[in-house]
């Protein structure tokens, strides 16, 4: 049981060594039936793969990973990453990516206190518009709608799940001030 978690960005040398636990919750979360750009079933080896490609992100200054750590046990139970490296014309944006949160974490509070460490970590950034996508009609959908998202359209079959059949996603925006 998960009753209080903590949240906070890792640095570059802790984003590469959670690889692994971070791996653990993209897996979790795949095995769910998350649409969250893998196809089922994810193996641990490509987990890490992509885990340690945004740890490289991190460490360039590129990206922010946030995690959310159950108090009790310390294991990671949720992330949220800020993708600060836009076009050189859209520096004032980051996209959100990759909000996950551990089937057995869920409905906690958790995704929203990931959602908020995101956006305050972005204003530190100097970033004023921020940029998601999520699976349309998906508890993430609910979630960024009452954590005050604008919801700007959906776009049909965007993604497939983790198990095949296509997926619409919806377009989201923030626009939040500027440290």
């Amino acid at each position: 049981m998960i009753d209080h978690v903590t949240i906070r960005a890792l640095s570059p040398q802790e984003a590469r060594e959670q690889v692994g636990a971070l791996s653990a919750v993209l897996i979790d979360c795949v095995e769910g039936g998350a649409s969250v750009s893998f196809m089922a079933p994810l193996t641990r080896e490509r987990a890490d793969a992509f885990w340690s490609g945004v740890a490289d992100g991190v460490a360039a200054g590129e990206r922010i990973v946030i995690v959310a750590r159950d108090a009790a046990s310390g294991r990671i139970v949720g992330t949220v990453q800020v993708v600060l490296r836009q076009p050189e014309n859209q520096p004032h944006r980051a996209d959100i990516a990759k909000m996950l949160v551990c089937r057995e974490a869920r409905r906690r509070g958790v995704g929203a206190m990931l959602m908020r460490a995101a956006e305050d970590a972005a204003r530190d950034a100097g970033k004023s518009v921020l940029v998601l996508d999520t699976v349309t009609g998906s508890d993430a959908e609910r979630l960024y709608e009452r954590v005050g998202w604008e919801r700007v359209g959906v776009i049909p079959n965007y993604a497939l799940w983790p198990e095949g059949g296509f997926c619409d996603t919806t377009v989201f925006y923030k626009q939040i001030a500027a440290a």
